[in-house]
Protein backbone atom coordinates (compact mmCIF):
# COMPACT_ATOMS: atom_id res chain seq x y z
CA UNK A 1 0.00 0.00 0.00
CA UNK A 2 2.12 3.08 -1.16
CA UNK A 3 -0.68 5.51 0.42
CA UNK A 4 -1.86 5.99 3.29
CA UNK A 5 -5.50 6.65 2.98
CA UNK A 6 -8.77 7.02 5.58
CA UNK A 7 -12.07 5.51 5.28
CA UNK A 8 -14.83 7.65 7.30
CA UNK A 9 -18.15 6.29 8.43
CA UNK A 10 -20.30 6.82 11.20
CA UNK A 11 -20.94 4.40 14.01
CA UNK A 12 -23.30 4.71 17.53
CA UNK A 13 -23.48 8.56 16.04
CA UNK A 14 -19.96 9.37 16.52
CA UNK A 15 -17.81 10.19 13.06
CA UNK A 16 -14.91 7.33 12.73
CA UNK A 17 -12.00 7.37 10.50
CA UNK A 18 -9.65 4.21 10.20
CA UNK A 19 -6.86 3.69 7.65
CA UNK A 20 -7.72 2.12 4.63
CA UNK A 21 -5.46 -1.26 3.46
CA UNK A 22 -5.82 -2.79 -0.03
CA UNK A 23 -2.33 -4.59 -1.71
CA UNK A 24 -4.73 -5.47 -4.44
CA UNK A 25 -5.38 -1.71 -5.49
CA UNK A 26 -8.96 -1.44 -4.91
CA UNK A 27 -9.95 2.09 -3.95
CA UNK A 28 -11.52 3.06 -0.91
CA UNK A 29 -15.02 2.84 -0.45
CA UNK A 30 -17.15 6.24 -0.63
CA UNK A 31 -20.36 5.17 1.32
CA UNK A 32 -19.49 2.76 4.79
CA UNK A 33 -22.39 1.51 7.21
CA UNK A 34 -21.94 -1.43 10.38
CA UNK A 35 -23.25 -4.58 9.90
CA UNK A 36 -23.59 -7.87 11.72
CA UNK A 37 -24.91 -11.27 12.00
CA UNK A 38 -28.57 -10.06 11.45
CA UNK A 39 -27.86 -8.79 8.00
CA UNK A 40 -29.24 -11.02 5.13
CA UNK A 41 -27.07 -11.89 2.42
CA UNK A 42 -29.42 -10.44 -0.31
CA UNK A 43 -29.34 -7.18 1.51
CA UNK A 44 -25.34 -7.18 1.89
CA UNK A 45 -25.51 -7.88 -1.97
CA UNK A 46 -27.76 -5.31 -3.00
CA UNK A 47 -26.03 -2.62 -0.64
CA UNK A 48 -22.64 -4.06 -2.17
CA UNK A 49 -23.49 -3.37 -5.93
CA UNK A 50 -24.55 0.13 -5.12
CA UNK A 51 -21.20 1.18 -3.75
CA UNK A 52 -21.91 1.08 0.19
CA UNK A 53 -19.13 -1.23 2.23
CA UNK A 54 -20.24 -3.20 4.93
CA UNK A 55 -18.20 -3.08 8.18
CA UNK A 56 -18.34 -6.30 9.54
CA UNK A 57 -19.04 -6.31 13.80
CA UNK A 58 -20.59 -9.71 14.36
CA UNK A 59 -18.74 -13.32 14.26
CA UNK A 60 -15.85 -13.99 12.11
CA UNK A 61 -17.20 -17.14 10.75
CA UNK A 62 -20.41 -15.08 10.37
CA UNK A 63 -18.63 -12.77 8.29
CA UNK A 64 -16.85 -15.63 5.70
CA UNK A 65 -20.64 -17.35 5.56
CA UNK A 66 -21.92 -13.94 4.00
CA UNK A 67 -19.45 -13.52 1.66
CA UNK A 68 -19.60 -17.13 0.64
CA UNK A 69 -23.21 -15.77 -0.06
CA UNK A 70 -22.50 -12.90 -2.16
CA UNK A 71 -20.28 -14.79 -4.17
CA UNK A 72 -22.87 -17.43 -5.19
CA UNK A 73 -24.96 -14.17 -5.72
CA UNK A 74 -22.25 -12.62 -7.73
CA UNK A 75 -21.67 -15.79 -9.92
CA UNK A 76 -25.07 -15.86 -11.21
CA UNK A 77 -24.16 -12.70 -13.52
CA UNK A 78 -21.09 -14.66 -14.98
CA UNK A 79 -20.82 -14.18 -18.83
CA UNK A 80 -21.19 -16.97 -21.49
CA UNK A 81 -18.87 -17.75 -23.91
CA UNK A 82 -19.60 -17.98 -27.94
CA UNK A 83 -19.00 -14.01 -28.94
CA UNK A 84 -15.05 -15.34 -30.24
CA UNK A 85 -11.35 -15.98 -27.99
CA UNK A 86 -10.85 -12.36 -27.67
CA UNK A 87 -14.53 -11.00 -26.69
CA UNK A 88 -14.64 -13.90 -24.35
CA UNK A 89 -11.75 -12.93 -22.32
CA UNK A 90 -12.67 -9.08 -22.21
CA UNK A 91 -16.12 -10.39 -21.04
CA UNK A 92 -14.27 -12.65 -18.67
CA UNK A 93 -12.50 -9.89 -17.22
CA UNK A 94 -14.91 -7.81 -16.90
CA UNK A 95 -17.06 -10.15 -14.91
CA UNK A 96 -13.66 -10.89 -12.89
CA UNK A 97 -13.18 -7.53 -12.03
CA UNK A 98 -16.52 -6.80 -11.16
CA UNK A 99 -16.76 -9.28 -9.15
CA UNK A 100 -13.90 -8.17 -7.19
CA UNK A 101 -16.02 -5.06 -6.81
CA UNK A 102 -18.85 -6.35 -4.95
CA UNK A 103 -16.86 -8.94 -2.80
CA UNK A 104 -14.04 -6.27 -2.01
CA UNK A 105 -17.04 -4.25 0.02
CA UNK A 106 -17.42 -6.87 3.10
CA UNK A 107 -14.57 -5.28 5.05
CA UNK A 108 -13.44 -6.03 8.40
CA UNK A 109 -11.61 -4.30 11.02
CA UNK A 110 -7.59 -4.61 11.47
CA UNK A 111 -6.20 -3.31 14.63
CA UNK A 112 -2.53 -3.13 16.49
CA UNK A 113 -2.23 -5.60 19.30
CA UNK A 114 -2.16 -4.07 22.86
CA UNK A 115 1.76 -3.62 22.94
CA UNK A 116 1.11 -2.69 18.81
CA UNK A 117 3.84 -4.18 16.34
CA UNK A 118 0.91 -6.99 15.53
CA UNK A 119 -2.24 -7.31 14.04
CA UNK A 120 -5.44 -8.62 15.39
CA UNK A 121 -8.82 -8.56 13.77
CA UNK A 122 -10.95 -7.86 16.94
CA UNK A 123 -14.12 -10.11 16.24
CA UNK A 124 -15.49 -13.06 17.65
CA UNK A 125 -13.80 -16.52 16.74
CA UNK A 126 -11.36 -14.57 14.74
CA UNK A 127 -7.70 -16.33 13.50
CA UNK A 128 -4.70 -15.26 14.52
CA UNK A 129 -3.40 -13.17 11.72
CA UNK A 130 -0.44 -11.44 12.99
CA UNK A 131 1.91 -13.17 10.92
CA UNK A 132 0.16 -13.54 8.17
CA UNK A 133 -0.74 -9.68 8.14
CA UNK A 134 3.24 -9.43 9.07
CA UNK A 135 4.23 -11.21 5.47
CA UNK A 136 1.70 -8.62 3.34
CA UNK A 137 1.78 -5.50 5.42
CA UNK A 138 4.22 -5.10 7.48
CA UNK A 139 4.67 -4.40 11.25
CA UNK A 140 1.88 -1.69 12.18
CA UNK A 141 2.34 1.63 14.34
CA UNK A 142 1.46 1.35 17.73
CA UNK A 143 -2.33 2.02 18.31
CA UNK A 144 -3.06 1.55 14.35
CA UNK A 145 -6.52 0.70 13.26
CA UNK A 146 -7.53 -0.31 10.01
CA UNK A 147 -9.82 -1.65 7.37
CA UNK A 148 -9.72 -4.19 4.73
CA UNK A 149 -11.59 -6.61 2.63
CA UNK A 150 -12.40 -9.54 3.94
CA UNK A 151 -11.77 -11.48 0.98
CA UNK A 152 -8.38 -10.01 0.72
CA UNK A 153 -7.54 -11.16 4.01
CA UNK A 154 -8.30 -13.97 3.75
CA UNK A 155 -6.38 -14.00 0.45
CA UNK A 156 -3.30 -12.86 2.85
CA UNK A 157 -3.46 -16.44 5.39
CA UNK A 158 -4.28 -18.31 2.50
CA UNK A 159 -0.59 -17.19 0.95
CA UNK A 160 0.97 -17.33 4.35
CA UNK A 161 -0.09 -21.06 4.31
CA UNK A 162 1.17 -21.64 1.06
CA UNK A 163 4.49 -19.80 2.42
CA UNK A 164 4.40 -22.18 5.24
CA UNK A 165 3.92 -25.14 3.65
CA UNK A 166 6.15 -24.32 0.59
CA UNK A 167 5.47 -25.73 -3.24
CA UNK A 168 7.09 -28.91 -3.87
CA UNK A 169 8.74 -28.14 -7.19
CA UNK A 170 9.89 -31.83 -9.33
CA UNK A 171 12.69 -30.26 -11.08
CA UNK A 172 14.29 -29.43 -7.25
CA UNK A 173 13.91 -33.19 -6.52
CA UNK A 174 10.64 -32.63 -4.68
CA UNK A 175 12.13 -29.75 -2.17
CA UNK A 176 9.63 -26.85 -1.44
CA UNK A 177 10.17 -23.26 -2.66
CA UNK A 178 7.92 -20.85 -0.64
CA UNK A 179 6.09 -18.08 -2.27
CA UNK A 180 5.63 -15.15 -0.49
CA UNK A 181 2.24 -13.27 -0.62
CA UNK A 182 2.28 -11.09 -4.10
CA UNK A 183 4.85 -13.28 -5.52
CA UNK A 184 3.76 -15.64 -8.39
CA UNK A 185 3.67 -18.77 -7.09
CA UNK A 186 5.21 -22.42 -9.15
CA UNK A 187 2.33 -24.15 -8.64
CA UNK A 188 1.93 -24.32 -12.32
CA UNK A 189 5.10 -26.36 -12.98
CA UNK A 190 5.23 -26.80 -16.71
CA UNK A 191 7.77 -23.92 -17.14
CA UNK A 192 10.02 -25.27 -14.31
CA UNK A 193 10.14 -28.96 -16.00
CA UNK A 194 10.73 -26.82 -19.33
CA UNK A 195 14.20 -25.12 -17.83
CA UNK A 196 15.03 -28.54 -15.96
CA UNK A 197 15.55 -30.65 -19.60
CA UNK A 198 16.56 -28.26 -21.96
CA UNK A 199 20.03 -28.75 -23.33
CA UNK A 200 22.15 -26.23 -21.75
CA UNK A 201 24.75 -23.93 -24.07
CA UNK A 202 27.92 -24.33 -22.97
CA UNK A 203 29.71 -22.16 -20.02
CA UNK A 204 28.37 -21.37 -16.42
CA UNK A 205 26.98 -17.49 -16.10
CA UNK A 206 23.08 -17.26 -16.46
CA UNK A 207 20.57 -14.15 -15.81
CA UNK A 208 17.40 -14.84 -14.71
CA UNK A 209 15.02 -12.13 -15.83
CA UNK A 210 12.14 -11.16 -13.47
CA UNK A 211 12.59 -14.27 -10.77
CA UNK A 212 9.74 -14.33 -8.70
CA UNK A 213 10.23 -16.80 -6.50
CA UNK A 214 13.54 -17.41 -7.42
CA UNK A 215 12.82 -21.20 -8.52
CA UNK A 216 14.55 -20.96 -12.15
CA UNK A 217 17.48 -19.43 -10.54
CA UNK A 218 17.51 -22.41 -8.33
CA UNK A 219 16.85 -24.92 -11.39
CA UNK A 220 20.21 -23.71 -13.02
CA UNK A 221 22.43 -23.64 -10.26
CA UNK A 222 21.33 -27.26 -9.37
CA UNK A 223 22.21 -28.01 -13.18
CA UNK A 224 25.44 -26.43 -12.36
CA UNK A 225 25.56 -23.11 -13.32
CA UNK A 226 27.85 -21.36 -11.04
CA UNK A 227 27.52 -17.85 -11.59
CA UNK A 228 23.51 -16.64 -11.96
CA UNK A 229 22.36 -13.40 -11.40
CA UNK A 230 18.63 -13.19 -10.63
CA UNK A 231 16.79 -9.86 -11.24
CA UNK A 232 13.19 -8.80 -10.44
CA UNK A 233 11.80 -5.28 -9.82
CA UNK A 234 9.58 -5.70 -7.34
CA UNK A 235 10.77 -5.84 -3.50
CA UNK A 236 8.62 -8.48 -2.08
CA UNK A 237 10.13 -10.67 -4.70
CA UNK A 238 13.83 -10.02 -4.23
CA UNK A 239 13.21 -11.05 -0.40
CA UNK A 240 11.22 -13.79 -1.65
CA UNK A 241 13.72 -15.10 -3.84
CA UNK A 242 16.68 -14.72 -1.74
CA UNK A 243 15.25 -16.68 0.78
CA UNK A 244 14.51 -19.37 -1.11
CA UNK A 245 17.74 -19.81 -2.59
CA UNK A 246 19.30 -19.46 0.87
CA UNK A 247 17.14 -22.75 2.22
CA UNK A 248 17.48 -24.44 -1.14
CA UNK A 249 21.17 -24.11 -0.96
CA UNK A 250 21.78 -21.91 -3.76
CA UNK A 251 22.63 -18.67 -2.74
CA UNK A 252 26.16 -18.91 -2.85
CA UNK A 253 25.95 -19.74 -6.73
CA UNK A 254 22.83 -16.72 -7.57
CA UNK A 255 23.37 -13.23 -6.81
CA UNK A 256 19.63 -11.74 -6.32
CA UNK A 257 20.05 -7.72 -7.95
CA UNK A 258 17.12 -5.42 -8.41
CA UNK A 259 16.72 -4.39 -12.00
CA UNK A 260 13.33 -3.76 -14.04
CA UNK A 261 14.95 -6.69 -16.49
CA UNK A 262 18.44 -7.10 -17.48
CA UNK A 263 20.97 -6.67 -14.58
CA UNK A 264 22.87 -3.34 -14.17
CA UNK A 265 26.09 -2.85 -16.13
CA UNK A 266 28.14 -4.62 -19.34
CA UNK A 267 28.48 -8.11 -18.12
CA UNK A 268 27.27 -10.76 -20.60
CA UNK A 269 25.81 -14.21 -19.83
CA UNK A 270 26.22 -17.17 -22.06
CA UNK A 271 22.25 -18.27 -20.72
CA UNK A 272 19.69 -15.66 -20.30
CA UNK A 273 16.28 -16.83 -18.88
CA UNK A 274 13.24 -14.79 -18.75
CA UNK A 275 9.66 -16.13 -17.97
CA UNK A 276 7.63 -13.03 -18.64
CA UNK A 277 3.34 -12.66 -18.07
CA UNK A 278 1.98 -14.68 -20.82
CA UNK A 279 -1.13 -12.35 -21.37
CA UNK A 280 -0.93 -8.91 -23.15
CA UNK A 281 -3.43 -7.05 -20.80
CA UNK A 282 -3.80 -4.46 -18.47
CA UNK A 283 -3.80 -5.98 -14.74
CA UNK A 284 -6.96 -4.84 -12.42
CA UNK A 285 -4.29 -4.94 -9.12
CA UNK A 286 -0.70 -4.69 -8.50
CA UNK A 287 -0.98 -8.37 -8.06
CA UNK A 288 -1.73 -9.26 -11.40
CA UNK A 289 0.98 -8.03 -12.61
CA UNK A 290 2.93 -11.83 -12.75
CA UNK A 291 -0.04 -12.93 -15.12
CA UNK A 292 -1.18 -9.44 -17.25
CA UNK A 293 2.00 -7.77 -19.57
CA UNK A 294 0.01 -4.53 -20.68
CA UNK A 295 1.68 -4.33 -24.84
CA UNK A 296 3.44 -6.88 -23.78
CA UNK A 297 6.30 -4.64 -22.41
CA UNK A 298 8.39 -7.23 -20.45
CA UNK A 299 8.09 -9.27 -23.63
CA UNK A 300 9.55 -6.97 -26.05
CA UNK A 301 11.66 -5.45 -23.45
CA UNK A 302 13.63 -9.05 -23.01
CA UNK A 303 13.78 -9.31 -26.68
CA UNK A 304 14.93 -5.73 -27.75
CA UNK A 305 17.40 -6.10 -25.22
CA UNK A 306 18.49 -9.95 -25.26
CA UNK A 307 21.50 -9.89 -28.15
CA UNK A 308 23.51 -7.31 -26.61
CA UNK A 309 23.72 -8.99 -23.32
CA UNK A 310 24.28 -12.43 -25.02
CA UNK A 311 27.98 -13.75 -24.87
CA UNK A 312 29.29 -15.58 -28.21
CA UNK A 313 27.13 -18.69 -28.68
CA UNK A 314 25.19 -17.62 -25.61
CA UNK A 315 20.90 -18.94 -25.37
CA UNK A 316 18.04 -16.51 -24.12
CA UNK A 317 15.55 -18.82 -23.73
CA UNK A 318 12.35 -17.36 -23.80
CA UNK A 319 9.41 -19.21 -21.92
CA UNK A 320 5.84 -18.54 -23.04
CA UNK A 321 2.78 -20.18 -23.56
CA UNK A 322 0.50 -19.90 -26.51
CA UNK A 323 -2.91 -18.90 -24.77
CA UNK A 324 -2.54 -15.28 -26.35
CA UNK A 325 -2.49 -16.42 -29.62
CA UNK A 326 -5.80 -18.66 -28.98
CA UNK A 327 -6.99 -15.77 -27.54
CA UNK A 328 -6.62 -13.58 -30.34
CA UNK A 329 -4.66 -11.47 -28.04
CA UNK A 330 -0.99 -11.97 -30.15
CA UNK A 331 -0.11 -13.56 -33.00
CA UNK A 332 2.62 -16.09 -33.84
CA UNK A 333 3.66 -13.63 -36.64
CA UNK A 334 4.14 -10.71 -34.21
CA UNK A 335 6.23 -12.52 -32.13
CA UNK A 336 8.40 -14.13 -34.69
CA UNK A 337 8.86 -10.61 -36.13
CA UNK A 338 9.68 -9.12 -32.36
CA UNK A 339 12.36 -11.71 -32.42
CA UNK A 340 13.60 -10.76 -35.73
CA UNK A 341 13.69 -7.19 -35.70
CA UNK A 342 15.43 -7.55 -32.06
CA UNK A 343 18.24 -9.56 -34.31
CA UNK A 344 17.76 -12.73 -32.76
CA UNK A 345 17.23 -15.67 -34.67
CA UNK A 346 15.30 -19.17 -33.27
CA UNK A 347 17.93 -21.83 -32.73
CA UNK A 348 15.15 -24.52 -31.40
CA UNK A 349 11.56 -24.42 -29.82
CA UNK A 350 10.79 -27.24 -26.36
CA UNK A 351 6.91 -27.36 -26.42
CA UNK A 352 5.28 -29.32 -23.61
CA UNK A 353 1.09 -29.22 -22.64
CA UNK A 354 -0.16 -27.63 -19.21
CA UNK A 355 -1.35 -29.82 -16.99
CA UNK A 356 -3.29 -27.58 -14.60
CA UNK A 357 -7.26 -28.77 -13.67
CA UNK A 358 -8.33 -25.37 -15.33
CA UNK A 359 -6.99 -26.88 -19.22
CA UNK A 360 -9.54 -29.69 -18.56
CA UNK A 361 -12.40 -28.15 -17.58
CA UNK A 362 -15.47 -27.93 -19.42
CA UNK A 363 -17.14 -24.91 -17.66
CA UNK A 364 -14.57 -22.92 -18.00
CA UNK A 365 -15.51 -19.34 -19.97
CA UNK A 366 -12.03 -20.10 -22.14
CA UNK A 367 -11.86 -23.70 -22.12
CA UNK A 368 -11.28 -23.88 -25.64
CA UNK A 369 -8.13 -21.48 -25.96
CA UNK A 370 -6.60 -23.24 -22.34
CA UNK A 371 -7.57 -26.58 -23.64
CA UNK A 372 -5.38 -26.06 -26.83
CA UNK A 373 -2.65 -24.27 -24.96
CA UNK A 374 1.04 -25.10 -25.25
CA UNK A 375 3.91 -23.80 -23.46
CA UNK A 376 6.98 -23.54 -24.80
CA UNK A 377 10.79 -22.31 -24.56
CA UNK A 378 12.26 -20.64 -27.26
CA UNK A 379 15.80 -20.76 -27.65
CA UNK A 380 17.41 -17.31 -28.85
CA UNK A 381 20.42 -16.77 -30.38
CA UNK A 382 21.92 -13.79 -31.54
CA UNK A 383 21.90 -13.09 -35.43
CA UNK A 384 25.00 -13.59 -37.54
CA UNK A 385 25.97 -9.74 -38.06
Amino acid sequence: MNERQTVGWTEDDEERSALWRSENGMKPPRSVRPADDRMTADAAYRLACEGTALLWRGDFHGARQLLSAMRRRVDRKQPKAGAGPREDFHLQRHAQARRARVLGMLLVPLDAGAGGGTHTVPLRRAPDVAEACAEAYGPPAAGERSLVPLRELLGVIGAHEWRRRGVPVPALDGERVRPAYGVFSPVRGEYVDLVARTRLPPGGTAFDIGTGTGVLSAVLARRGLTHVVATDQDPRALDCARENLRLLGAGEAVTVVEADLFPPGEEKATLIVCNPPWLPAKPTSPLEHAVYDPGSRMLRGFLAGLAERLAPEGEGWLILSDLAEHLQLRSREELLGWIEDAGLTVAGREDTRPHHPRSADPADPLHAARSAEVTSLWRLRAAAA
